[in-house]
């Protein structure tokens, strides 16, 4: 065991020998990694930060039925109990006119304008979530109940929510091929440097061979020097992506301000940002992998 360790910690220090030769090209493969890495890093970083500012709002299909002003409590009663008879709602809730009140009051930026208010000109109202998510079916129940009495206005809420979950999914899933565009790029990247390297040393290669190494022990410092310069690169990628956040978020937060919202970009979590390191130094893993396969094989001491 100590054996095995201590040939993984020569292999390791022969891979950091090897980037500290070639320093210039060793940081140019770097930082070409990490600029590779922050576009997608970076996209994923964004939809977080509206996804966070969106996690409030319901995607299902609903409906809010608002009474006329001058409806009594009574016939709120009445119409609540015909909504939950109606086999095409699943759930009902009423909210008063006070409730409602209330959570406007909660709203940044309204709070100064309801005090204001000499009265309460909201009315009684009733959330209907309907059993059913299709486009139709939904328009047919707010017809239905628009007809209902006491009824001032039925609004189908969440369409919004709905289209703007469809284009986070095609974002995601744009992002998805980008970072797996990038990521073969990545894996080029590797395989070409890796096997520059093994061509330069050909002759130590073939002496090593000759002496008795085996070829694990003439691969392993090379699959080293493909995850370390991953590894550097997915650290880089998340610098890059917490300066761009951070540069941003000095006009974003002026903005959001001024619109009596506190939004701002966040950056990558810590499980995220493991990631994206883990996943850049497999992918400088890999690369090697490839290459070392490919061409220690053709060299065969002579």
């Amino acid at each position: 065991m100590r054996s095995w360790l201590r040939q993984h910690r020569q292999a390791i220090a022969a891979a950091v020998g090897k980037i500290a030769a070639q320093k210039s090209a060793a940081a140019l493969n770097v930082l070409v990694i990490g600029i590779a890495l922050a576009l997608p890093a970076g996209g994923y970083a964004l939809l977080a930060s509206v996804r966070s500012a969106t996690a409030g709002a319901a995607l299902e299909p609903q409906l809010s039925v608002f009474l006329r002003v001058e409806a009594t409590r009574a016939e709120a009663q009445a119409l609540g109990a015909k909504l939950k008879a109606d086999a095409r709602v699943r759930e009902v809730r009423f909210v008063t006119r006070e409730q409602a009140l209330k959570e406007l009051q909660t709203i940044e930026g309204l709070a100064e304008v309801v005090a204001a208010l000499n009265n309460n000109p909201l009315p009684d109202a009733f959330v209907l979530r309907p059993k059913s998510d299709d486009p139709a079916a939904v328009e047919a129940l707010a017809g239905a109940v628009r007809t209902l009495p006491a009824v001032a206005l039925v609004q189908a809420d969440s369409a919004w929510a709905r289209r703007l979950g469809a284009l986070a999914g095609t974002a995601r899933l744009a992002i998805a091929l980008l970072a797996a565009l990038l990521a073969l790029g990545l894996v080029a990247i590797t395989f070409n440097t890796i096997r520059l390297q093994i061509l330069t040393q050909r002759a130590e290669i073939e002496i090593a061979k000759l002496i008795g190494a085996t070829d694990a022990f003439i691969q392993r410092p090379f699959f080293y020097l493909g995850g370390v310069q991953g590894l550097a690169g997915g650290l880089v990628a998340l610098a890059i992506v917490w300066g761009s956040l951070s540069a941003l978020n000095v006009g974003i937060t002026e903005l959001a301000e001024s619109y009596g919202s506190g939004f701002r970009l966040v950056p990558l979590s810590p499980a995220d940002a493991l990631s994206v390191v883990l996943f850049s130094g497999g992918l400088g893993w890999f690369g090697a992998f490839l290459s070392v396969s490919k061409y220690l094989r053709e060299i065969e001491p002579k």
